[in-house]
């Protein structure tokens, strides 16, 4: 089963080294990994996306919880949450197809953000199923690049993430 777990941990070199060398040395796989530093600048939040049976995965929560950087964690599959995934997809846009991207887009709530003669880049943001869909969508000889961010996550309502 897939689960995303977030880290609340101090922000100082090495602690993605840790976190990571923990997943491979235990052979657990990393579907994605974001990183970003929160509004206290000594705390960074860490969202992990990892599949597994309940048994690997509360291994993994115990393994993270020992490691000295991780200040708290919350496994964010076991209650109401909010995932999101940033997406931009470069396309060979030429004259006949420019009209159906520009659609194509619109229906799935995007964004064209960059415009040449022969392509468009698509932002798009959503859940994983969303952006795969899209993929889906476009013909996969038009598509150029495709760079995504992982998945990022919030609880809903009053639980939180903090100190």
């Amino acid at each position: 089963m897939r689960h995303i777990i977030s880290i609340l941990m101090e922000n100082e070199a090495g602690a993605l080294s840790r976190v990571a060398g923990l997943f491979s040395a235990r052979a657990y796989n990393i579907e994605s990994l974001t990183v970003a530093a929160t509004e206290d600048p000594s705390l960074s939040r860490m969202t992990i996306v990892t599949s597994g049976t309940d048994e690997i995965i509360e291994q993994i929560i115990k393994q993270l919880n020992k490691l000295v950087d991780v200040v708290r964690l919350m496994d964010m599959t076991d209650g109401p949450h909010i995932e999101r995934e940033m997406m931009m997809v470069k396309v060979r846009a030429e004259a006949g197809q420019r009209e159906e991207f520009k659609r194509l887009a619109d229906i799935f709530r995007g964004r064209i953000i960059d415009v040449t003669e022969s392509t468009y880049v698509i932002e798009l943001t959503g859940d994983s199923a969303k952006l795969d869909a899209f993929l889906q969508a476009v013909d996969t000889g038009k598509i150029i690049e495709v760079v995504r961010s992982g998945v990022s996550g919030i609880a809903r309502g009053e639980k939180a993430l903090t100190i």
